[in-house]
């Protein structure tokens, strides 16, 4: 890829898709990382019918890497239909590794280094990596020097019956110690978020999801994927709970403050298997190539924010500042797609986009950023109902975002997710 010099391009999305989210340890079960991303971008390439030697680059996000393909994109790019030509790369930013993807592209293609890019991000927790502990993995690693039965005797010295026991997957934060769930109660106590609230929140978007489902506004997404041993297709997402109700919601116990919480495993996403892709172009090559966009990208914002008192709140800086990149208000935006990691998390981001004191403290403004019509918010469901695949979500905002806007007619939609880490990521779309 050549970089050229010169003011930037407007980057316009042309479609996505995705793989059928599904509870991690169900369907995909069989199937790793590597398969599910290469899934989607072939049902992108096969959807968009581009000739996949106009792909000039591949950014892939994912969160637990599996050794043995430590840069998924580039197996992704070899074992697709795409040129062994095509650079690619994977990037790891916790739950917004897509959304990081998605803008890596961008930036490539605004600048001249890109014609079209694809942004995709695949996870699977069902074969997560599980390490050995340290004293096996000293022990496993000098063995390759051990000579002789004695030599290999030896490595046992000092080895206790506990060594043997797997590593667990880390899912706290590093700099903190604490989870995230943890985290997002002290959120929800500090803020007043109740228990109802959460669960009323967390019924809405599953009932959201299903009636999308029932409806067929998710088929256009979704790439059906043959799984084995039987190879009959999955075709939609396995974790929306349409039948569910407050009362089934409000028998589950806390699973982070056992005394006296309220996040639950009801209200809050859940481990999931899936891969998403977008496709993405300057708008000159767009129209050479007689690619008809769905969206251009009008502005986005990054930002980091304490990883303790802030973990969960990237959208409440980010989405105002993407607002003010692209030129528009809040109330100017029809379609708005947040994460839902926990229905804690989206009432305490909603919360503070609409107090006087957080936007003049943290974001500068005189004023509140305003209040987000739940009517616009994340209609077709959401992460919660859907599914948390951790370095696909970003994708599947963006493109159930522009899918939307598309079929609500809006001009401006947005995109916004919070992330492990504290970090979060903004995206404001326009209609084309």
């Amino acid at each position: 890829m050549s970089q050229s010099a010169g003011s930037p391009r407007r980057v316009v999305v042309i479609d996505g898709c995705r793989t059928p989210f599904c509870r991690s340890g169900t369907a995909f079960n069989e199937l790793s990382t590597y398969d599910l991303g290469r899934i989607a971008v072939a049902g992108l390439v096969q959807q968009t019918r581009i000739d996949p030697a106009a792909v000039d680059l591949l950014v892939m996000g994912t969160v637990i890497a599996d050794p043995r393909t430590s840069n998924l994109g580039r197996e992704v790019v070899l074992g697709s239909q795409l040129p062994r030509s095509c650079p690619a790369y994977t990037v790891s930013v916790a739950c917004v590794s897509s959304l990081q993807a998605f803008l890596d592209g961008a930036r490539a293609i605004a600048t001249g280094a890109a014609e079209v890019a694809i942004a995709a991000g695949a996870e699977t927790l069902s074969d997560a990596p599980i390490r050995f502990r340290r004293p096996v993995r000293e022990r496993l690693i000098a063995s390759q020097r051990a000579k002789g039965l004695v030599g290999y005797a030896k490595l046992l010295r000092g080895l206790k019956a506990r060594d043997l026991l797997p590593e667990p997957v880390a899912l706290a934060e590093f700099s903190t110690g604490e989870v995230m769930g943890a985290n997002c109660e002290r959120l929800a106590k500090r803020l007043g978020i109740s228990r109802e609230d959460q669960d009323r929140y967390a019924l809405a978007s599953h009932q959201r999801a299903a009636h999308a489902a029932e409806q067929g506004l998710l088929a256009r997404q979704i790439v059906p994927v043959r799984t084995p041993p039987t190879y009959a297709a999955v075709a939609q997402d396995n974790g929306v709970r349409g039948d569910s109700t407050l009362e089934r919601l409000a028998s589950l116990r806390p699973a982070f403050d056992r005394r006296f919480g309220t996040v639950t495993a009801g209200n809050s996403s859940y481990l999931t298997d899936g891969a998403a892709a977008v496709l993405l172009a300057s708008e000159e090559a767009a129209r050479a190539l007689g690619l008809e966009p769905l969206a251009a990208l009008r502005g986005s914002a990054v930002a980091a924010l304490d990883p303790l008192e802030e973990l969960l709140l990237g959208p409440a800086l980010t989405l105002p500042r993407a607002l003010d990149a692209a030129g528009c208000e809040l109330g100017e935006v029809e379609v708005v797609e947040l994460h839902e990691a926990f229905a804690a998390q989206v009432l305490a981001v909603l919360t503070l986009l609409a107090d006087d004191g957080f936007c003049r403290e943290r974001l500068g403004r005189d004023r509140a950023v305003g209040a987000v019509d739940r009517e616009r918010l994340n209609a077709w469901g959401g992460s919660l109902s859907v599914g948390h695949p951790f370095g696909a979500t970003g994708a599947r905002l963006i493109t159930t975002c522009c899918h939307r806007m598309q079929a609500e007619r809006a001009r401006y939609g947005a995109v916004a997710a919070c992330a492990a880490g504290a970090i979060g990521i903004g995206l404001v779309f326009e209609r084309l």
